[in-house]
């Protein structure tokens, strides 16, 4: 838990990341005679390999957030409020997993709420349309989301997974 409630790991301010931040620095292993490679990317990859795309080297991906926020709940219902972490972690401020899995959900319904200057970070790459009347309620359901600024990234047309967004919206008081 250390590492994924650590705003310098894991802990994005938009959800959960899909590898450590902290491999900005690559990490490197050699086996029989093999160098293997790993680094961070928090959304399009630095190589056309896996087609532009960094798969799981970083970004937000809203079905495995969902996941953890569900078990968080779920751990919560067996351990009660005995069972608390530091939230984010070197904070002080201790929380039961449940309330860490509302904090993580309100982390991820950010991606998609207007800014003080009306703009959305899943629309940062197109913050002029947006502000034109006839789009400024479109909201895309993106494949997946930078793991540092929650820019919108992949087909913008995921209403399948990421629409699970409105889950956390009905379950978030």
């Amino acid at each position: 838990m250390d590492s994924m409630l650590n705003e310098k790991e894991f802990l994005s301010p938009y959800g959960i990341r899909s590898l450590s931040k902290i491999h900005e620095k690559t990490y490197n292993i050699l086996i029989k005679g093999v160098n293997y490679d790993i680094n961070y990317e928090p959304a399009e990859s630095s190589t056309r390999l896996f087609g532009g795309n960094s798969n799981w080297r970083g970004p937000i991906w809203m079905p495995m957030n969902y996941l953890f926020i569900d078990s968080f709940k779920e751990y919560h219902d067996y351990f009660g409020d005995q069972l608390t972490f530091d939230y984010p972690i070197g904070s002080g401020n201790r929380k039961n997993l449940k309330d860490i899995s509302h904090q993580i959900g309100e982390r991820l319904i950010k991606l998609f709420e207007k800014d003080r200057e009306g703009n959305r970070p899943i629309h940062q790459l197109h913050q002029e349309r947006y502000r034109d009347p006839h789009f400024k309620d479109l909201v895309l359901f993106y494949e997946y989301f930078h793991g540092d600024n929650g820019r919108g990234v992949g087909a913008s047309h995921q209403t399948g997974w990421t629409a699970l967004v409105a889950n956390l919206l009905n379950e978030i008081d």
